[in-house]
């Protein structure tokens, strides 16, 4: 899939890994919708980058909110690439201190942002990619991101393990399900990344876990992923960990 003169959405666009894969597609010529929450700075960011980069307002689990969105990016053009970074972590233990059995509702709540969120992003773009005429013989891309937890959860990740568990095994499932209709699905697995989620007061210490390079990821690494996703045909069905080596301790 060429990026030059595709529409695309990146969700959680408005900071981290995703406003680096924003400016990556921008630069390489895409039309780009910033799918971010209302409190978001996603109307500043598209300001700042200019014409070309235009910003929606969307929860990512509100499928009105998203259609609306949606409709936003096709007014640009066919939509052919999503890429959805959104998506929130947060601790619960199955046992708390006090003995008390952890909270379902924080569970359901990081679960249904991450997983939940992923779903319904895939299946309302990939309906609107669909009804794309073929370009080089598919109509579109959807790059989905997990995470190293999905396999080596660290105490106290078990509701965001789960969620990004659930969206490596999404991927192949969704690539096989989409193939008739010429979209391609792959997912990114990050490690540990340099974006605002992540404390000051832990990054040298988080930056010496990973094996080589031995520093946090640059969310500029990511954003040249996805878009290598985007025009790499051959990619599809699989989950990359872009991670340094890095096998996350339990604790």
């Amino acid at each position: 899939m060429k990026i030059s003169d595709s529409v695309a959405v990146v969700t959680g666009g408005a900071s981290g890994l995703g406003l680096a894969t924003v400016r990556r597609l921008a630069d390489a010529g895409a039309r780009v919708v910033i799918l971010d929450l209302p409190t978001s700075a996603g109307e500043s960011v598209a300001d700042s980058l200019g014409e070309g980069v235009e910003f929606a307002a969307a929860d990512v689990t509100e499928t009105d909110q998203v259609n609306a969105a949606l409709d936003a990016a096709q007014r640009l053009g066919d939509l052919r690439i999503l890429v959805h970074c959104a998506g929130k972590g947060g601790p619960v233990r199955l046992v708390d201190r006090d003995g008390n059995p952890g909270s379902l509702e924080t569970y359901e709540r990081i679960v249904r942002i991450n997983l939940i969120g992923t779903f319904n992003m895939l299946r309302l773009s990939a309906a609107r990619m669909a009804a794309n005429d073929e370009v080089d013989g598919e109509r579109g891309v959807c790059v989905l991101t997990a995470s190293v937890a999905a396999w080596e959860g660290q105490i106290g990740q078990i509701p965001y393990a789960s969620a990004k568990g659930g969206i490596v095994s999404m991927t192949l499932v969704g690539a096989r399900d989409l193939a008739t209709k010429k979209i391609r699905v792959v997912s990114i697995a990050p490690g540990l990344f340099d974006t605002p989620i992540l404390p000051a007061s832990a990054r040298d210490t988080l930056a010496a876990t990973v094996p080589h390079p031995a520093r946090l990821g640059n969310p500029d690494e990511y954003a040249g992923l996805a878009a290598h996703i985007v025009e790499n045909q051959m990619l599809n069905g699989e989950t990359i960990r872009l991670d340094g080596a890095l096998r996350m301790a339990p604790r």
